[in-house]
């Protein structure tokens, strides 16, 4: 019998979701996805800064994320690089997130995009905003962890 490795191949990253937002916890979806997209992904044309999750009639939508389409995709279809896309989540995590975004406040962010054994999947965080005096302070934690490695280096 052939054992299939799990590898984890990140294909885009949202690096100011961690410096605008607290992620209180992380989960992964799948997507669905056409055929000019995956090709697309392949060549690593994506950007999620400025894509969000919403969820609407019990169902997690991206919405904003950019996939520019390749120039040989086919002829017959007209690619929407910003078209919304459908998460596919498990029955009670999409219940636990429905619940946290209306109740708590909480937010939906889009933090990667990879590839799982030949499937995309996106991870996503659950997050609370955060407030420039709390991005100050990641800024000079970040600042001060480099500075220590720095130091430790040179002794």
């Amino acid at each position: 019998m052939k054992q299939t490795q799990k590898t984890n191949k990140a294909i885009a990253l949202n690096r100011k979701a961690t410096h605008d937002y607290f992620i209180e916890e992380r989960f992964e979806a799948g997507l669905v996805l056409e055929g000019w997209e995956v090709k697309s992904l392949r060549e690593g044309r994506v950007q999620l800064d400025q894509a969000y999750v919403l969820l609407k009639k019990a169902e997690a939508w991206l919405f904003g994320a950019l996939i520019t389409p390749l120039q040989t995709a086919s002829t017959h279809i007209n690619p929407d690089p910003q078209r919304n896309r459908k998460l596919l989540l498990k029955a009670r995590e999409l219940s636990r997130l429905i619940g946290n975004v209306e109740r708590k406040g909480y937010t939906l962010i889009p933090l990667s995009l990879y590839w799982h054994n030949n499937r995309v999947k996106l991870e996503i965080g659950l997050a609370k905003g955060k407030k420039l005096h709390d991005k100050r302070a990641s800024e000079k934690e970040k600042d001060w962890a480099r500075e220590k490695q720095r130091l430790l280096k040179h002794k």
